[in-house]
């Protein structure tokens, strides 16, 4: 992503938003400096926290430097919590986010797609909103979090729970949604506030730009703020580089890039 990309995304963000104070002069230097700092490693840890009766845990990761932070909740693809999804965990506390991988699956975690297709069945939406919702009270709770600035991100089945959390949610901050599944009921719709980025793939069989496109006809309609991209010659998992077929590394390069940018203007 080239600089003048990166200017005209904030540009618009800044539009879509009546002039808002997105577009300042510091948060462009802040986006553009952030690869020339040196990167802390972030604290890693195990937490538990309640939803109703139960007990749910996740990998929290946080930035080494004290004080009040961002946060995002992760969420994991199909799959469930795995090394991968850790990564990208500390990969969001060394930019600066408090974040909390929800571990939706208990534990367990597939290596084949029959065990996915278990793991899948055996979580309700229901009850992967409500367990995502105390995961967004828990941080809330935290001192090292603001308040008011928690995001979600999510990849493929974790995607489509991000903005299932932002139509649930209207506390959310902003939402990152890689290819996963997009609402289409209107009542859904009308109910997502926070700013919403996409990144999907053309090849993609599951969530077909049409569906993408369809999406964001409906958003802007609704006059929210969207920002989706579809990458040609990726098919869906092209972050992932365990996906050995899907992966896809300079649109995943790209993605993330623009993940950044989304977040350091509305979830900072």
């Amino acid at each position: 992503m080239t600089l003048l990309e990166i200017a005209r995304e904030i540009g618009t963000l800044a539009r879509a938003r009546g002039g808002s104070k997105i577009l300042s002069a510091a948060a462009v230097a802040l986006f553009l400096c952030a690869g020339a700092k040196a990167v802390e490693k972030p604290k890693t840890e195990t937490v538990q926290f309640k939803s109703g009766d139960q007990t749910l845990s996740g990998s929290l990761a946080s930035p080494e430097k004290d004080g009040k932070h961002p946060a995002m909740i992760v969420i994991h693809e199909s799959s469930g919590l795995n090394d991968w999804v850790k990564e990208q965990t500390e990969k969001l506390a060394e930019q600066g986010y408090v974040s909390l991988a929800v571990d939706l699956y208990a534990g367990k975690t597939a290596t084949d797609p029959a065990e996915t297709h278990e793991l899948m069945r055996g979580l309700p939406q229901d009850r992967a909103i409500k367990d995502l919702k105390a995961a967004f009270d828990y941080l809330e709770s935290r001192p090292d979090v603001k308040k008011e600035s928690i995001g979600a991100i999510g990849w493929g089945m974790g995607g489509g729970l991000a903005v299932q959390l932002a139509v649930h949610e209207p506390r959310l901050k902003a939402c990152v949604v890689n290819y996963g599944a997009l609402p289409t009921d209107p009542g859904d719709l009308q109910n997502i506030g926070a700013p919403i980025l996409g990144n999907f793939g053309a090849l993609d069989k599951g969530i077909t730009p049409e569906d993408v496109k369809a999406f964001q006809v409906s958003m802007s309609k609704l006059k929210r703020f969207v920002s989706l991209k579809i990458y040609d010659n990726a098919g869906h998992g092209f972050e992932n580089p365990n996906n050995t077929n899907a992966y896809r590394p300079e649109a995943a390069e790209d993605a993330w890039k623009r993940t950044l940018l989304f977040l350091k203007a509305v979830a900072k």
